[in-house]
């Protein structure tokens, strides 16, 4: 079976991460990490300041992104306390904040002709009128594939000013690898947190590495996430080892890049669908109503498995989760064969 309904990126991680594991020793596997004795928290840590422009302290760990969205949503909101975040997104967001007793808010993202997009102006309004304690962002955004604007992100941070703002950019590398604009967001919006992972871009969700950059007044959630004992040292050698191989993942970025137009491609030549436009590592396509029970059971039959929703929003869609370049073009294939012979005729 071919796995594409989880988002992993199926190139794997660099070279030099599985040099790592092979030179693991004794030392990693039973010994703490003594790096608090340098006045940091690890050389991840360390690392990632260094690469993002902004004082270690503020770089949290954490277990993959999800991991630090909980010890964030579990800080700082409280039972009956409001957070906003997307309609058409991640279900997680909406669980975590029940675990708190917290009441979740969404806001809808406009759906264009080939794309969605955030409305500014509908989520300050909803805002002004909720005055919620925290407020989620997806960029790029699950299932949707679109990103929020760093102009945009200024508007919202300046009106949001009262509140936590969350930017999940667990996507992040698949459109671009830049990061000189963490380092002006986090000094001039004090209450942001902006949420990365290694599980996606870099391949390494097995590892369950995820950081944050934190603005300098999160330290609340600072002291909340910190680790007396450390971090798991095995995982974090394999996150620097990810670092120290930019030409490797620049070169899955921009052949993930070249494939998601070949499903434009594609799918723009069939009448009834619709390829949205994507900045993450797969794409949403909806296709007639009528064709989504027979284009389930035709791909799994075939060994494809994507993503197909119970929301009403995407009853009519599936995600499908970029693969390598053959396993694309074998996706490719089965629906080419799907929609000429069994679910429609190629326009």
């Amino acid at each position: 079976m071919l796995y594409l309904d989880r988002n992993e990126n199926l190139y794997g991680p660099a070279p030099k991460c599985f040099e790592v594991l092979r030179s693991v020793t004794l030392e990693e596997l039973s010994i703490y990490s003594r790096d608090f004795t340098r006045g940091v928290k690890s050389r991840l840590s360390e690392r990632l300041a260094n690469e993002l422009g902004i004082p270690e302290p503020q770089i949290l760990l954490s277990e993959g992104s999800e991991d630090m969205l909980k010890q964030a949503v579990h800080c700082y909101l409280g039972p009956g306390e409001k957070i906003l975040c997307p309609d058409q997104s991640w279900w997680y967001y909406r669980a975590v904040a029940s675990e708190v007793g917290g009441e979740t808010v969404t806001y809808r993202l406009k759906r264009l002709s080939d794309r969605y997009s955030y409305d500014v102006g509908e989520m300050i309004t909803l805002y002004e009128k909720i005055s919620p304690r925290v407020v989620l962002i997806a960029s790029p955004n699950n299932p949707t594939g679109n990103s929020f604007r760093d102009d945009d992100l200024q508007t919202l941070t300046e009106a949001f000013r009262e509140s936590i703002v969350i930017l999940d950019e667990a996507y992040w590398g698949f459109e671009e690898q830049a990061n000189n604009r963490i380092a002006g967001l986090i000094g001039r919006y004090r209450n942001l947190l902006i949420l990365r992972t290694f599980s996606k871009f870099y391949a390494l969700a097995g590892a369950r590495v995820g950081y944050a950059a934190a603005g300098a007044s999160l330290s609340r959630l600072t002291r909340f996430a910190s680790r007396y004992l450390g971090y798991n040292r095995i995982s974090e050698e394999l996150a620097l080892a990810a670092l120290d191989s930019p030409e490797y993942y620049d070169t899955i970025g921009r052949t993930m890049q070249s494939d998601r137009e070949r499903f434009y491609e594609f799918f723009g030549r069939l009448s009834g669908t619709t390829c949205f436009r994507s900045q993450a590592n797969f794409v949403l396509v909806r296709v007639p109503a009528e064709a989504v029970s027979p284009l389930r059971k035709f791909l799994s039959e075939n060994g494809i498995a994507v993503k197909f929703f119970k929301e009403e929003e995407f009853k009519d869609c599936l995600r499908i989760t970029l693969g390598t370049r053959d396993q694309n073009e074998l996706v490719l294939t089965a629906l080419d064969s799907f929609f000429r012979f069994e679910g429609g005729t190629s326009s």
